[in-house]
Parts: structure tokens; sequence; C-alpha cells
């Protein structure tokens, strides 16, 4: 929405002017609107899946992701049911995404600022180890322990979708906090993933994805740009990564992490350029071409391949995710009387990431690592704390990795409910932020000199 000048004329905001932190935090911006979307359709997902398999057509909801694909090429063939697809491919596109921006944070990002990237990566690490153990605690010795990765995870999409319902009550560095915080538990979802979850490992088939992903590097080294070749390289090394018993979801992070992150023509160069041609009076196909590759060539393979791969995973991987794996058959006897796997997961989320997210976080001020940004109290830590809490995507992901049978059910039911609880909570706590946000943001500083 734009402003209007005295004279009725629309004008620009900060962020749609040209001015380079303009530049720089228009990518981020995009990314929020898109993943608070994404998370309304995620809720849809959600509901739909639930209603259908709890309706008089549950049966057909089940024969659906037990359909059976089959694709061959020459003497290779590839076999899965379409839950299971979904699951290892579809997933792929999520988490290359997500790899994009861990190497974008990293590189231009808050990430590679030791200071500024100390608070969200002490409240990831604290809502990744308190959770874990908050289930291991509960299921120690039972059935149910090793879905101790359940609770390690913080679904961006869902938590953003709320933060956008609250609006300005959220100040903006706090909504880039939890967007941080999530990249870095992201990251941690995925070594442990990688580690803890994968089957056993064909050394020949980790071999051949090495050697697929160098090319690919080569590639980036050499700016080939030709979607094609470079679309061949990164399927080729998800079907290697999921031949060796590595979960296949890890190449799209590969990939992401391998995209180029820094522009190969800084922005005031290619300004240059525009202005230079914009002088001449005539124009040739060739200088047209070539201002609009220099143009192109100020923003980052990254960036682009974000704003292209973006909306398709937000919109259409992860509903689809939620879809097949979220339609569970509720029964009254799973909340009447919960298991040990249903409770640790609850615990986990909503008590050990609330605790886990503000504890380290304090920590990180308490010891002079960092600071709180401008415009965020504590009390909006603590609720962003409870809503980090909003495992969803990735925990109902791991669950299926680590779970079966009715420990997988019970997983499922935890995380669901965890996530509504976590979401209310975190909802309520940061919309009472604004009453005493002006005596907490004192109370800060004076802690973080004490």
């Amino acid at each position: 929405m734009t402003a209007r000048a005295a004279g009725g004329a629309p004008r620009s905001g900060f962020l749609t002017s040209d001015r380079v932190l303009a530049r720089a935090a228009q990518p981020i911006v995009r990314f929020l609107h898109v993943e608070a979307a994404g998370g309304v359709l995620l809720i849809v997902a959600t509901l739909i899946a639930l209603t259908w398999a709890n309706s008089p057509w549950s049966g057909s909801y089940a024969s659906l992701w037990s359909t059976e694909i089959r694709l061959e090429f020459g003497s290779y063939a590839f076999e899965e049911d379409l839950g299971h697809f979904v699951n290892d491919f579809l997933m792929a596109i999520f988490f290359f995404v997500v790899g994009m921006e861990i190497k974008r944070e990293m590189v231009v990002g808050d990430l590679r600022r030791p200071r500024a990237a100390a608070l969200p990566v002490f409240g990831a690490a604290g809502g990744m180890v308190v959770p874990a153990v908050v289930y291991s605690v509960v299921n120690a010795g039972g059935s149910g322990s090793k879905g101790w990765g359940i609770p390690m995870a913080t679904d961006i999409a869902f938590a953003l979708g709320v933060v956008a319902l609250l609006g300005p009550r959220v100040p903006a560095p706090a909504k880039l906090f939890l967007l941080t915080l999530a990249i870095v538990d992201d990251i941690g979802a995925i070594v442990v993933i990688a580690v803890f979850y994968s089957d056993s490992i064909s050394i020949v088939w980790l071999l051949i994805a090495a050697g697929v992903t160098a090319m690919m590097a080569i590639a980036h080294r050499l700016d080939v740009v030709y979607a094609p070749v470079l679309g061949a390289l990164g399927v080729g090394i998800w079907l290697a990564v999921y031949e060796s018993g590595v979960h296949a979801t890890i190449a799209g992070v590969v990939v992401g992490l391998l995209m180029p992150a820094k522009p190969r023509l800084a922005a005031h160069e290619a300004e240059q350029i525009v202005d230079a041609l914009e002088l001449r009076q005539e124009l040739d196909v060739s200088e047209v071409r070539a201002t609009a590759t220099s143009i192109k060539a100020s923003l980052s393979d990254c960036d682009r391949a974000i704003d292209a791969f973006h909306p398709w995973s937000s919109f259409v991987a992860v509903p689809v995710f939620a879809l097949a794996n979220a339609g569970i058959e509720l029964q009254s006897g799973s909340l009447t009387s919960p298991s040990r796997v249903l409770v640790g997961v609850v615990a986990g989320l909503v008590v050990g990431k609330l605790v886990g997210v503000t504890l380290f976080a304090w920590l990180a001020v308490r010891t002079g690592l960092s600071q709180l940004p401008d415009e965020v109290a504590w009390v909006h830590v603590v609720g962003l704390a409870a809503l980090a809490g909003v495992g969803f995507t990735v925990s109902l992901f791991v669950a299926g990795l680590a779970l079966e049978g009715g420990s997988l059910d019970d997983a499922k039911v935890g995380v669901l409910l965890a996530s509504l609880i976590a979401s209310t909570l975190g909802a309520l706590l940061l919309s009472r932020a604004n009453r005493s946000n002006g005596g907490d943001l004192d109370r800060r500083q004076a802690l973080a000199v004490d």
C-alpha cells in the first residue's frame, strides 16, 4: 500500500525505494509474506485432511496415498506409493528453499554477523535441546523413545501465519528474530534427519551423489545459469541421495546451499550501465539484451531461485504434505488416556520450546554475547518462544521417520494438539506485548549491562 503526498500523487515507501537497505530488505519481506499466506493454506489443508480421514469416505483417503507410482528409465525402476513420493520428493523442494535461505542468511544476512546471530542461534539451540530432553524423559525406555527429534522443529509458515494475524503488534525486528531462529532450527533438524533418521548407507550411491554435487558446484563456479542443466544435476543429486539411504530431502538442502548468494554484478554497476544507455538516442537489440543481462546479474542466483521456488514450496509442497500426513483418525481415548508419546510431544513443543528458547536467549544477553534488537522486549521473546512450539510440518515429517503404527498416530495427534496450544499461547502473549513494552525495553538495557 502506498502513501499519498499532499498533491494526491502516490509516494513510494521505503521498501519500494531504490536505497541499498531497501533492496536488501525486499527479499526478506517477500519471504515473510509468502510464508504467512502459505501458513493459512497449510491450516486449510490440515483441516481438509482431518475431516476427510474422519468421514465416511476415510477409506478413499488411505487408498489415495497408497497409490503406487512407478517410473522406469532403461534398466532402472523407481517405485514408491504416493504418500512416500510426497514426503521424499515434494518435501525436497521445501528443503531446497530452506537450504537457500540458510545460504543467504550466512552470506548476506544476520547469520554472517556473530553478535546479531548469537541471540537467535542460542534461542534455537535451547529450542532444540530442551524439548528433546523433555520428550526423552517422558519416554525413557518406552517404545516411542526414538521420537526425541519430533519436538525439536519449528514450523515457520504456521508461526508466521499467526504473527501476520497480529499485525503491527509484533515489531518487524521480532519477526526477523523468529525467521532467523526458525532457519537455525531447520539446520538442526537437517542434521538430525541426516544422522539419526536415515537408513543403511550405500557408499557407492553416496559417492555418486558427491560426484554430481561437485559437478553442480563447478557449474556455479563457471556461472552456468542454463536452468535445464542445473535442473538435471539437481535431480541427479536427489536420485543418488535417495538410493544412498540418506533421506532424500537432504539433497534439497545440498542443492540450496550450493546456490550463489552474492550477485555477479554489484547493483551500482548495473545502475551505471542503465544510466549510460538512457542517454543514447538509439539502441539496438544486442544492447538491450546486454542491459537486461546486467540488471539480472545484479540479483543473486539464490534470490532469483527463492523467488521462483518459494511459492511452489509454500503453496504446493507443504500443503500437499499436510494433506497427505495430517489425516489422522481421531479417537476419544487418545486424549482421555494419552500415551507417553503424545504427552512427550506436547510437553516438548509447548513447555520445552518456551523454556528452552527463552532461557538460552536470556543467557546470550546476560553473558554479553548479544542484545535484544530495537523495539523487541522480553515479553516479545517469550511470546515468540511459545510460538516456536508450532512444530507441525517438520515435526510430522520426523515423526514419520522415527515411529510407526500406533506410536506414529499418537505423535501426529500430539503435534496437532501442541501446535494448537502453542499458537494460541504465543498469540495471547504477543497480543499483550504492547501493554508492557515500554517498561520492559528499559529493563532489558539494565539486564544487558548488569
